[in-house]
């Protein structure tokens, strides 16, 4: 990956596309995922430990970018740092999250469709499993066929995605009431008020807030472009700064409009309603419109981001030859319809939770951690072998906030769902083993047969907990 181009970026554009290319369809949902977790003042407490930790975990992608420029795709920092295991590990985590990512899109976008038709409301039963596997199959015929989003589609989708949002945070401004948000400013839904609640409506907010950040990376490469380190990385900082902002004006202004329960209980996606609440019909039918044309969008260029994932792996002999194989359009056929049946399983088994918006994207959060804890790592690791060089001490400490960050964030938040992804890890394992012995003439190393056993231990302990309700899907 080269991070100088012939055309490169200045800093304002730079921190406007770092802003646009990681907002997605959370944000949409934040209010209501939010005053379920927390009250306004734990959720800002919150709110400014994850955007910290999110800034080292950037400007670590950042450096790591411009230190080691030869290194293609994420899950490469954990190979370089730690070895071919571990970069299938970072690799896998980080497919697991590309693909979880569509299925959250998926309940989303139906719920979003059903404040048009009812009938697809709750975004996970039967009506609308059919309708998104419909869309699922249709975006994968496509970009199978060689069709990726255009520019003039990703100018459509900027415009449709940031002009609903920007109207409701200057709404939610409009008609803030004070007595109304700081009601219940730190009390949890039993208006109690101890540190002990107090934290654990902070840990409540976790998982919520990292999901909206889930492909910072994107929006890291893209400040590679810049026209110099220094710019490259001041706009990753006013980036994350700027994203900081937003996320927080959409999801603490509407503490002061409704009380916590009512944001709580609200339909998803809670801006939707909200807005509709705020100003009238045609206030939702405007959040709608723009979120169906944005997420339609990002679904299109999420569905070949997997593929590719299982592509570049192939590639490195992470994965099976066959994976890297591509059709007449240059499209990885296998990788894509494989991806395209596990949506599809995992879409159908949605119908079986109440809570399937929170179940994708907290899965989906906790598989890219993963990977996200193995770039930081690999930071933590550069930068101490070459600490005698200018600006490195700097960088090791970078580093070592962002392993912290997203160790404590998965431990605290998220753990559960990290025990999920660890059974989707078994037959990743083994098509790993079939790449390592058509490479290399060797199933696994004596450590990766330890790293393996542990692996699969664990997620027949996982899968006992959940057939016994100590974990709940």
């Amino acid at each position: 990956m080269n991070n100088q181009t012939a055309h490169p970026i200045n800093g304002i554009t730079l921190i406007a596309l770092v802003i646009t290319s990681s907002i997605g369809s959370g944000i949409f949902a934040l209010s209501s995922d939010l005053a379920s977790a927390a009250s306004p003042g734990p959720a800002m407490i919150a709110w400014v430990i994850v955007g910290f930790g999110i800034l080292m975990l950037a400007l670590s992608l950042n450096n790591l970018l411009n230190k080691r420029p030869d290194l293609d795709g994420i899950f490469s920092y954990g190979k370089a740092g730690f070895g071919t295991f571990v970069g299938f590990i970072s690799g896998w985590g980080y497919w697991m999250s590309a693909w979880l990512g569509n299925v959250a899109f998926a309940t989303v976008f139906m719920s979003t469709l059903g404040y048009f038709f009812p009938i697809f409301k709750s975004g996970n039963n039967v009506p609308s499993i059919i309708v998104a596997s419909l869309v699922v199959w249709a975006l994968t015929y496509l970009v199978n066929r060689g069709i990726e989003s255009a520019a003039l589609m990703n100018t459509v989708i900027t415009v449709c995605k940031l002009i609903p949002i920007f109207t409701f945070i200057i709404v939610a401004v409009v008609l803030f009431k004070g007595h109304t948000f700081t009601a219940q400013f730190w009390t949890n839904m039993q208006g109690q008020m101890t540190t002990g609640n107090l934290v654990g409506q902070i840990k409540s907010c976790l998982m919520v807030m990292m999901w909206v950040f889930v492909g910072i990376e994107g929006a890291t490469i893209m400040s590679a472009r810049a026209k110099s380190r220094s710019i490259a990385g001041r706009a990753t900082i006013y980036g994350v700064l700027g994203l900081l902002v937003i996320y927080c004006l959409a999801s603490i202004l509407p503490y002061g409009y409704m009380s916590r329960d009512a944001l709580a209980t609200m339909k998803q996606p809670a801006m939707v309603y909200i807005f509709d609440n705020m100003v009238g019909a045609w206030g939702g039918a405007f959040i709608s419109i723009g979120l169906l044309i944005s997420i339609l969008g990002a679904w299109l260029s999420w569905t070949m981001l997997p593929a590719e994932t299982l592509q570049s792996m192939s590639e490195q002999h992470l994965l099976p030859k066959f994976f890297g194989k591509k059709n007449r359009f240059g499209a990885p056929t296998t990788a894509l319809v494989l991806t395209g049946i596990i949506v599809q399983l995992f879409l159908i088994s949605l119908v079986f939770t109440s809570q399937a918006y929170v179940f994708a994207y907290s899965l989906c959060t906790a598989s890219i951690v993963i990977c996200y804890i193995f770039v930081a790592a690999y930071q933590v690791k550069f930068s101490w072998q070459h600490r005698s060089e200018s600006g490195n001490r700097l960088q090791l400490a970078i580093g070592i906030f962002a392993l912290l960050f997203q160790l404590g964030a998965i431990i605290l938040a998220g753990i559960e769902y990290l025990l999920i992804c660890l059974i989707v890890y078994i037959p990743g394992i083994v098509l790993y083993m079939l790449a390592r012995k058509d490479a290399v003439n060797i199933l696994l190393t004596k450590r990766e047969w330890v790293a393996t056993v542990l692996i699969c231990a664990t997620a027949v302990v996982t899968i006992f907990m959940l057939a016994n309700g100590v974990i709940h899907i």
